[in-house]
């Protein structure tokens, strides 16, 4: 249940419920040599069958009552859904808080791989990182145009945790509402957001040199492949980037069809897809 994609995977879970946790947390782990891995919404990952490191899931409170208005900006907890900030967007119309629509992650999750829709992407809207070293000090990220690039971020060093961050909005404007609801309905149409999933699988490739975007759900469903099974997992029928689970499925699971793809868009296209989910 700690992973969107419901994967067999067993670890430990160190559970931190604020920031002075957080640093005590780090430094005893970095002391002892012991590695980590933060853990959102477990969207956009894979988690093995059995992780030899614990895992940091954040869950730090703040005042709600931020949300009973629409403010200049916001300096929010890494932990917060991005439904909740959806929620709030749409009240208010909020512009720019449109290009996470629909994403299943926590806010520190989605500004870690500048998560997007087509729509844009989340680090046009922050404008401060508050993070804790592995070495348990803490570090501001003033947010510039180097900060992010496609589904990544330029700042965060390993061992890094954020703990939140501040968010700014271009304006209120009507119309962002029924774009927020209009972008809702479209993603449910057309894609499995009820499934156990990991979000899209694949990045969309980029050919700079002919200035072109080629799309790997699009390339996949071209190639006949949607409903396409091995033992509890499919390709989806709804939108061919994403993979499906059924049931008891393992991390090596998955990386086998994902190798299975990845061998046939190379075939068919002579385009090396990377992954967008991490393992």
């Amino acid at each position: 249940k700690f992973s969107t994609m419901h994967l067999d995977a067993i670890g430990d879970l160190i559970t931190i419920k604020n920031k002075e946790a957080l640093k005590s947390v780090v430094k005893r782990l970095t002391k002892n040599d012991v590695h980590y891995r933060v853990l959102g919404w477990g969207a956009n990952v894979l988690l093995p069958a059995s992780s030899t490191i614990p895992y940091l899931q954040l869950d730090f409170s703040f005042d709600r009552a931020l949300f009973q208005n629409a403010q200049d900006e916001y300096l929010l907890p890494a932990s917060v859904a991005l439904a909740t900030l959806t929620s709030h967007a749409t009240r208010f119309g909020l512009k720019g808080w449109e290009v996470f629509t629909g994403i299943p992650a926590s806010l520190g999750g989605a500004i870690f791989m500048n998560a997007g829709t087509n729509l844009g992407e989340i680090g046009s809207i922050i404008r401060e990182v508050y993070l804790v070293t592995r070495k348990g000090e803490e570090k501001l990220i003033k947010i510039d145009q180097h900060s992010f690039s496609y589904r990544h971020n330029h700042f965060v060093e390993p061992g890094d945790v954020i703990y939140q961050a501040r968010l700014i909005h271009f304006g209120i404007e009507e119309a962002i509402s029924k774009k927020i609801r209009d972008y809702l309905e479209m993603r449910n149409r057309t894609q499995p957001l009820k499934e156990w999933t990991c979000g899209c699988v694949f990045k969309n490739h980029h050919d700079l040199n002919r200035g072109v975007t080629c799309r790997a759900g699009l390339f996949i469903d071209i190639m006949g492949l949607k409903g396409l099974s091995y033992k509890n997992l499919k390709i989806s029928p709804k939108h061919a980037n994403f993979m499906e689970n059924s049931g008891e499925s393992s991390q090596e699971d998955v990386l086998k069809m994902i190798s299975v793809l990845q061998k046939e868009l190379k075939l068919q296209t002579g385009v090396t897809f990377e992954t967008e989910v991490e393992y």
